[in-house]
Parts: C-alpha cells; sequence; structure tokens
C-alpha cells in the first residue's frame, strides 16, 4: 500500500514537473504572424534573434488582404494568438484600428522601393530621371505591373503623372496572380514594375533600378505587439532589434531600406 501511494506520489511529481517545462518552455517562444514583403529580412535575422536573446521564433506566414483560411486578419479575427505581427504599415493600422495590435506599439522596420526589372542579358535602360524614365516606358514593347497597392498606383497615377497613360495604355498590363519578375524572365514581356525586394530574388530578370525619387512610392513595413499576445515582453525585444542599427545591414541586402534612427525621416 505505502508502495502503491509513493508510485502515485511520483507519478503525479512528474505530471507537475512536465507541465511546469511546457510552461516554460512556451514562455520562451516568440509567435510572429507575417506577410511575404519583409520575409528575406526575417529570415536572415530570425537566427540572430534566437540566439541573442534565448528565445524560439515560432512563424506563421499568411496574405495580409483576402478571405482565404490563412490571411493575418482572418486568423485575428477568429481568435488565432499571436505576439507580433509584421506586415504592411497601413494594414498594421487597421488591425491597431480594430483592437487586435497594441494601440503605441508600432515601429516601422524598413521600406521598399519599386524598381523596374528588364529579362536578364537585355539591354538595360535607363531610368535615371523622370524624364528618361518617360522616354525608356514610350519606347518598351510591353510593361507590366502587379495586381496591388503599387500596380495601381502605377496604372493610374505614374503613367498619368508622367503624361504618357493613353500612349502605353495597349501595350501595358496587371498581373493578377503571377510574379512580375517571372512573366518578364519567361520573355513575355520587355519590362515589369515591382518592389525591387520582390524582383531580386527571382533568377533570369536584371534590376535596372529604382524609380526616380519625385515619382518613387515607397512600402513601409512594420511590426506591433498583439493584444492578445502571451509573451508580450519577447515581443518587444523582437520589435527593438528589428529595428537596431545591428539589423540594418542584413535588411538593407535583402533590397529594403533599413529605417533604423539613423535613416529614418
Amino acid at each position: 500500500m505505502i508502495c502503491r501511494k509513493l508510485r502515485v506520489h511520483a507519478l503525479e511529481f512528474c505530471v507537475a514537473a512536465a507541465l511546469l517545462c511546457s510552461v516554460a518552455a512556451s514562455a520562451d517562444e516568440v509567435k510572429v504572424m507575417i506577410s511575404g514583403g519583409f520575409a528575406s529580412a526575417y529570415r536572415a535575422l530570425g537566427p540572430q534573434f534566437e540566439e541573442a536573446a534565448g528565445d524560439t521564433l515560432v512563424t506563421v506566414w499568411g496574405p495580409v488582404v483576402g478571405t482565404a483560411a490563412n490571411a493575418i486578419p482572418v486568423r485575428l479575427a477568429r481568435g488565432e494568438w499571436a505576439d507580433v505581427l509584421i506586415v504592411v504599415g497601413y494594414a498594421l493600422d487597421d488591425q491597431i484600428n480594430a483592437g487586435k495590435v497594441v494601440s503605441g506599439s508600432k515601429v516601422d522596420f524598413a521600406r521598399s522601393a519599386i524598381g523596374i526589372a528588364a529579362r536578364e542579358g537585355a539591354p538595360k535602360p535607363d531610368i535615371g530621371s523622370v524624364e528618361a524614365l518617360r522616354r525608356t516606358l514610350l519606347a518598351a514593347k510591353s510593361i507590366v505591373y502587379p495586381d496591388d497597392a503599387n500596380g495601381v498606383y502605377i496604372g493610374s497615377e505614374l503613367f498619368r503623372r508622367l503624361g504618357i497613360e493613353g500612349r502605353v495604355e495597349s501595350k501595358s498590363r496587371m498581373i493578377p496572380a503571377e510574379r512580375v519578375a517571372s512573366v518578364i524572365a519567361n520573355g513575355e514581356a520587355e519590362l515589369g514594375f515591382q518592389q525591387i525586394v520582390e524582383l531580386l530574388p527571382v533568377d533570369g530578370v536584371t534590376v535596372v533600378g529604382s524609380l526616380p525619387a519625385e515619382v518613387q512610392r515607397y512600402t513601409v513595413f512594420s511590426g506591433g505587439i498583439a493584444t492578445n499576445a502571451k509573451n508580450p515582453a519577447g515581443a518587444a525585444v523582437l520589435i527593438r532589434f528589428l529595428s537596431s542599427p545591428d539589423a540594418a545591414p542584413a535588411i538593407e541586402g535583402t533590397g529594403l531600406e533599413p529605417l533604423t534612427p539613423k535613416t529614418a525621416n
């Protein structure tokens, strides 16, 4: 009887110890919901953070728009928790307004410029000034741009500002379900607009450069702490790291412009 009681107490102790270990382990995890634009920088910096902070990143990927089950707004709306959200700045603002991200926790990490790509090996056109960009687009046989906010800017505003909308309309089109760079690499179009961070990883294209400053449109990527965070302290440490000067070289290496205290406007 005594031996049986000892065995029961030992089992209870083991179960309690296992539960305590599980709680301790989860307390050292930082769950991140992230969309694609900052992905390359995050993948490069994640191991550095884990080594320096001693925390483990648990990453959930998903689009920042749409009604798919894995879309970040849909996940949050159904009550899925996260410690940190890393998305485009305006989308983070939407989640702050919806009460899903802590007000005042938003930090801008980097911005992405719109660039132009040509097929690898093709002559590199001049886009170094607004007038040079105008001439290049008029001379191009075909032009493509993405089905997103940047594509809307290209098709609805940029061409109009350059005074060429009527002259390029018949040879330009929005790409709804494929990477712009892939269309260029396949030879289906001569020039393509997209964020440089999205053009660089694709083989078979040359990034001609970014749009001139006078007509540039930046996309900012930001992070914030979720209101249902289970590890808000770890979330704050991650956000500080991703916005620190130490993170800037890796961010820059992916084609983004870091918005550290030294470079932020």
